[in-house]
């Protein structure tokens, strides 16, 4: 029986692609870099920042901690909050909790920014943790903030953990630490990218996402 439930938080519980899309239009624009289609930067959504920088703009060290710092600078003040929740999602949490489940946000995001959020939309009071990368780098992998959310958690029966996310990378984190994994459709990948990552279940809505995790 599943008692814990990590949830990743970008394209899991909230809807963050505005604010994230408009820092790094943000961020490229100050590199020189000019990017019109906001859709086109939906890539960017749910692997470390700093990974995907590397990976589409092949950056310097130099250049890659200076767009970081560009896109925070608008994230932080505007982006956070261009943000919504997915519909359901709160009565998601309530029924969860109420079966007596524990809620964990694991989530890339800084995890400064991570309570923020949480706290802005009222959905802090149905976790008991939330869990993020460090703003430094060291910790941003999303299996190094499963390993950190488990071990600030204390939690040791990994088979009574699963973790929720919407990209490859939340299933591959959960299978680095030998945890049973969910993916999620509405987010920002989609089944394929999920299948071949090897998620345990999928679940289309946030409705059949409901239904998975209160049988599991």
């Amino acid at each position: 029986m599943i008692q814990y439930i990590l949830i990743d938080l970008d394209g899991t519980i909230t809807d963050s692609q505005e604010g994230i899309a408009k820092g790094i239009q943000y961020a490229l624009k100050k590199m020189g870099i000019n990017i019109e289609d906001l859709n086109s930067l939906r890539r960017h959504i749910g692997p470390p920042l700093r990974d995907s920088f590397m990976e589409y703009f092949d950056f310097d060290e130099e250049k890659l901690e200076e767009v970081v710092r560009c896109y925070r600078e608008y994230y932080e003040e505007i982006g956070i909050f261009e943000n919504e929740v997915y519909a359901g999602m709160k009565d998601l949490f309530e029924k969860l909790t109420s079966a007596g489940k524990k809620l964990i946000v694991a989530t890339s995001k800084p995890e400064l920014f991570a309570k923020r959020i949480m706290e802005h939309f009222d959905l802090a009071k149905y976790f008991t943790d939330i869990c993020g990368s460090t703003m430094d780098g060291s910790r941003e992998k999303k299996g190094d903030v499963i390993r950190y959310t488990l071990e600030k958690n204390h939690i040791t029966q990994l088979d009574q953990v699963v973790m929720v996310g919407d990209r490859f990378y939340d299933i591959t984190g959960a299978k680095e630490n030998g945890l049973a994994s969910v993916g999620v459709l509405y987010g920002f990948g989609d089944r394929k990218e999920l299948e071949e990552a090897g998620a345990g279940q999928i679940a289309e809505t946030v409705k059949d996402l409901e239904e998975i995790l209160m049988n599991m």
